[in-house]
Order: structure tokens, then C-alpha cells, then sequence
């Protein structure tokens, strides 16, 4: 359910902070980040791509859902299961308008992701709460919604503005059953809630498409199509615009995007305090820009990985 961006629209957010953030060091920060990645991602697996805007916040994210109001609920009673980090989630019904950044990159603005912020403050450390206008939503699309929420009454931000919160919590034994019940088994298996045998194609799924150079494009391939399409939209974030769509060839699903448009290789190079995060399509491109930041001195702390079609390294730079 893509939007065009300038459109404004009544959504509902989910914004989530992982507890103690700040306070960590940039290697547990680094650490702690990649679970959390991978939990967001494995709950909103199910929701297709064009029906959501993920926000990176540092320290969480801030999730926009185009499609059903329900999704916001779901992906948060999934995270809410997932005990390996502390997490405070919000979620709220509001204006939003969708807007292009300064790369070319969709973000979300208004009323309705501050609201969201404001309320995921309020939460303790793996409480979910949602804002009234959410509640007065879901609560009637169905009784077993309605019985998921616990008035807490109000609570007041910094700027001195009332908000109505409510709590929600599944104990996360019959979370699995609910889901099924509600959302169906599709949902429920895709969300690792649900064991059952599963297709060759599945059990691709989770294995990450490969990026090669393809000289004046990129190629990327991969076990499923749900891989390259990942690999795609990780891609789109430094600007890449696909070129060919996704296409099976012999046991490996393919397509060509153009090259992405940050940097002169393709590559992004974010400043952590004397840390120095390193992305870029392709190996090569991160080898170089590597190579590049310890000709004038820096420090290699983490070596080249590829995730999600995406390589990584992190260089420490001399303080002097």
C-alpha cells in the first residue's frame, strides 16, 4: 500500500527504545543494536514492505504503518515476547505526512509519530502502551481486542499536554494461539511464533541475498525472493533505484538495481564519536573506503560482514 510522499495521513506508529542505550559502550551499542534489528525485522516479516516507513532513532526506532492499524499491535506483542532486551514501546493513531529527506529517502512527519514518542515515555522497561485514539480504534474492530487493554489514565509530558495511555499485555505463552486466532497461521509462523514443517522456499527466506558488481549496475541474487527484496530496500536507503524486477533463474531469485548515489563508491561513512561505521554495496567498495580512513590513521575494530545485502566495518580514528 504505497503512499506518494507530501500526502498527509491518519496512522498508526509504533515507536520503540531500547533501555540504557546511551549508557553503553559503542561496542555493547553496536552489539545490543543488531538484536534489536533483528527483532524488529522478524516481527514485521509478515507486513509487506510498502506498507510500512521504519525510522532508525539511534537508540530504537519509530515505525509507520500505511496498512492495517491492527499491524502496529502485532509487531508490538511480538517484540513485547521478546525478552533479550529492554524495550519500551509506544503506540499512537494520528496525522502524519510523509515527506522526502535530504538523500532522496522517505521520512515521517507530524503529530502522530511526536505523540507516539511521548507516549512509548511513559513505559516501563517491556511495557507496551498505546495512546486513546489507538484504543478507541482497535478496541472495536473485535471483542478480543477490546479485552487486551487496561486503563491507566492519564499522564502528562514535558510540555505540560495530556495523554490518555492505556497498557496491553499477552501472557507470552498464549500469544502464539492469539496471533493464530486473530491474525491467522500465516501470521503466526512468519512471526517464529508457530512451529511447523515448512517449505524448501521458506527456509530460504532466511538466508541473505548476495550483491555482486555488475559493472555499470548492481546484481543482486539470492534463495527467495523475500532475500533480494530485503537486500533491495536496504539498498534504496543510500539511494539505489532497481533496474530490473525480481526474477527466478534456475534455483536463485535475481534482480539489478543502479548504483546507490552516497558517496562516490556507493559507500556511507557515519561518525560515532571517534568511531567511523562504514556501508556500502559491495565488499570492494567498503575495502576501499576502509583503506582509504587507515592511510590517515585509523584503526580497523570490525572487520568486513555482509548482512541483508549490506557490508559493514567499523574503523576508530585517532583522537589526536
Amino acid at each position: 500500500m504505497a503512499e506518494s510522499p507530501g500526502r498527509t495521513l491518519v496512522t498508526s506508529v509504533l515507536f520503540l527504545d531500547i533501555v540504557g542505550y546511551s549508557k553503553k559502550s559503542v561496542a555493547e551499542q553496536m552489539s545490543v543494536k543488531q538484536v534489536f534489528n533483528e527483532s524488529l525485522a522478524k516481527a514485521l516479516k509478515p507486513i509487506a514492505v510498502p506498507d510500512r516507513v521504519i525510522l532508525d532513532t539511534g537508540d530504537g526506532a519509530a515505525v509507520t504503518f500505511l496498512g492495517n492499524p491492527e499491524d502496529a499491535l502485532f509487531t508490538g506483542l511480538v517484540l513485547q515476547r521478546d525478552t533479550r532486551l529492554p524495550v519500551r514501546m509506544g503506540i499512537n493513531l494520528g496525522p502524519v505526512r510523509l515527506v522526502k529527506d535530504l538523500n532522496g529517502q522517505t521520512n515521517v512527519v507530524g503529530d502522530g509519530i511526536n505523540v507516539g514518542q511521548r507516549v512509548m515515555s511513559f513505559a516501563d522497561p517491556g511495557q507496551l502502551l498505546v495512546a486513546r485514539s489507538f484504543y478507541e480504534v482497535v478496541s472495536r474492530l473485535s471483542d478480543q481486542y477490546d479485552n487486551l487493554f487496561t486503563h491507566l489514565g492519564e499522564r502528562k509530558d514535558k510540555h505540560v499536554r495530556a495523554h490518555e495511555v492505556y497498557s496491553v499485555n499477552v501472557d507470552p505463552e498464549a500469544l502464539p494461539a492469539f496471533v493464530e486466532g486473530t491474525w491467522g497461521e500465516q501470521w503466526a509462523v512468519a512471526a517464529g511464533l508457530l512451529d511447523r514443517p515448512v517449505e524448501l522456499e521458506e527456509v530460504a527466506s532466511d538466508q541473505p541475498a548476495q550483491v555482486f558488481d555488475g559493472g555499470a549496475h548492481l546484481i543482486v541474487s539470492g534463495p527467495s525472493q523475500l532475500s533480494v527484496l530485503n537486500a533491495l530496500e536496504e539498498l534504496a536507503k543510500s539511494g539505489s533505484k532497481v533496474l530490473s524486477p525480481i526474477e527466478k533463474v534456475g534455483n536463485k531469485w535475481i534482480a539489478t538495481c543502479d548504483r546507490p548515489t552516497a558517496g562516490d563508491n556507493g559507500c556511507k561513512v557515519e561518525e560515532l564519536g571517534f568511531m567511523r561505521i562504514v556501508t556500502g554495496p559491495t565488499r570492494e567498495a567498503v575495502s576501499e573506503k576502509v583503506e582509504e580512513l587507515l592511510s590517515k590513521g585509523a584503526r580497523l575494530v570490525h572487520d568486513l560482514e555482509e548482512a541483508r545485502g549490506v557490508w559493514t566495518a567499523v574503523c576508530e580514528v585517532n583522537p589526536d
